[in-house]
């Protein structure tokens, strides 16, 4: 999937961890589209992974994000969700930790039955089953995910970055799983980073980072923070 970065980006729309709920991924492609309205449409909206599991329709929120439901040019980053989705396909033995983390309910919005699974049991013939469910499309737009991706003074990411590492040196491990010593740092990593993965009541921001991930499949609020040059302010459902 080749995307087209529009010459003049003025403003981006970062929409963090969605995990499976479609409801509020509408909403919040509404919301989008009236401040789009508003304030125009030289603007660029990235969502930093976590598609799948815990939520009801991990399935719907891939259909739907195949499509673009931005008014704008979408950069869909990779969630370590997404990432343990594909090694579970690879390796069905995953599954004893990926059923724990939300896998059972991705299983299901796929019409897959978790029966066995939650059983701890016939691992093998889920991970077929899912593999025969995906379609082309969901392959190329799992295949097609981005780590991270870096615009203005912000660098946006799903978990964090490692202190001391330079941004454009990141290992993917980190930037898709990394908590404390992320967060817990109050270095300067060179660019603001936009980061999901870590649950929050209210966004976070500090000086070096901005957390949107407000466990929207538990509280129903999705958090979308609207960044330019200048300053941040934030859309939620």
């Amino acid at each position: 999937m080749e995307l087209k970065i529009p010459d003049q980006v003025s403003r981006l729309y970062v929409i963090g961890d969605i995990h499976g709920r479609l409801d509020l991924l509408d909403r919040i492609a509404q919301a989008i589209g009236e401040d789009v309205a508003r304030h125009g449409a030289d603007a660029l909206t990235v969502t930093l992974g976590d598609y799948v599991d815990r939520g009801p329709s991990s399935r719907g929120v891939l259909d739907r994000l195949i499509c673009n439901p931005f008014p704008t040019p979408h950069v869909a980053l990779k969630g370590n969700h997404e990432q343990i989705l594909e090694a579970f396909l690879a390796d069905p033995n995953v599954a004893d930790h990926w059923r724990r983390l939300g896998g059972l309910e991705t299983l299901h919005s796929f019409g897959i039955p978790v029966q066995d699974m939650m059983a701890g049991r016939n691992y093998a013939e889920a991970a077929r089953r899912l593999n025969e469910a995906l379609t082309a499309e969901h392959r190329a737009f799992l295949q097609s995910l981005k780590t991270s991706f870096s615009h203005g003074r912000y660098f946006m990411c799903h978990a964090g970055v490692r202190p001391g590492v330079p941004l454009d040196r990141q290992r993917d491990e980190d930037l898709l799983w990394i908590r404390d010593e992320f967060l817990l740092s109050a270095k300067d990593f060179g660019k603001i980073v936009v980061h999901g993965h870590t649950p929050t009541e209210a966004p976070e921001v500090r000086p070096n980072r901005i957390n949107v991930d407000t466990g929207a499949f538990a509280s129903g609020c999705l958090t979308c923070v609207v960044l330019d040059a200048q300053d941040h302010r934030f859309i939620q459902t």
